[in-house]
């Protein structure tokens, strides 16, 4: 049951993180108004577009969830020790990234507003958009299925369902509340420090995961 429950919140922790990251969601706002589309038209892009990047890293999560879990039956260190140590070096990975990232100004957005505001049909746009984010999973959710594993399908189950609910109904909602003037708010520290963020929690569950663990 305490497993269960580091499962259960870990993973909303990260979904929630990883809704709030401004280049999920800005870029929406701005090729609704540049498409001059209404609000519940940028709403339902906005949900295919951030359906499609969760499918994505569903189906890539799930895969790495069931090989945990294969491994896990014949190696019970899988699940002690190896799938926390991948989570804290995961995050070590991801401090990096951001230091260097900063240190020469390099900024990646998963949607390329102009490339997408290039086609001239909004079936057009919506389909660039669902590619561009469906090629786009985010690896630290997919980490966190490796330690999910070890409870089997229900663990799965539990990361990807909180992730799809989390994930899309969060950019939603941010989308929405960008209409009402919510982008003039400071996001410049999680815009430009995401994998900084991102990597201090997975080095947290990690660390948190060898203490349940044990």
């Amino acid at each position: 049951m305490q497993n269960f429950i580091h499962i259960l919140l870990g993973s909303l922790v990260l979904s929630v993180v990883h809704a709030l990251i401004p280049n999920h969601w800005l870029p929406l706002v701005a090729i609704g108004r540049t498409e001059k589309w209404t609000r519940k038209e940028t709403l339902g892009v906005t949900a295919i577009a951030a359906f499609a990047h969760t499918l994505s890293t569903i189906i890539i999560g799930i895969i790495v969830g069931l090989i945990g879990y294969k491994l896990s039956e014949s190696y019970k260190l899988i699940t002690t020790i190896a799938a926390p140590v991948v989570l804290i070096s995961l995050g070590a990975v991801y401090l990096l990234l951001d230091f260097k990232e900063n240190r020469l100004h390099q900024h990646h957005n998963h949607i390329n507003v102009d490339e997408a505001i290039k086609k001239k049909t909004k079936r057009a746009i919506i389909i660039s958009l669902s590619v561009g984010m469906f090629f786009s999973p985010c690896l630290e959710i997919e980490a966190y299925y490796f330690v999910a594993s070890s409870l089997g399908w229900l663990g799965i189950f539990t990361v990807s369902s909180i992730y799809l609910f989390i994930t899309v109904t969060g950019i939603v909602l941010l989308v929405y509340l960008a209409s009402k003037g919510i982008e003039k708010l400071e996001w410049h520290f999680m815009e430009h420090h995401e994998k900084l963020v991102s990597g201090l929690i997975l080095i947290l569950l990690g660390i948190l995961s060898l203490f349940i663990t044990f």
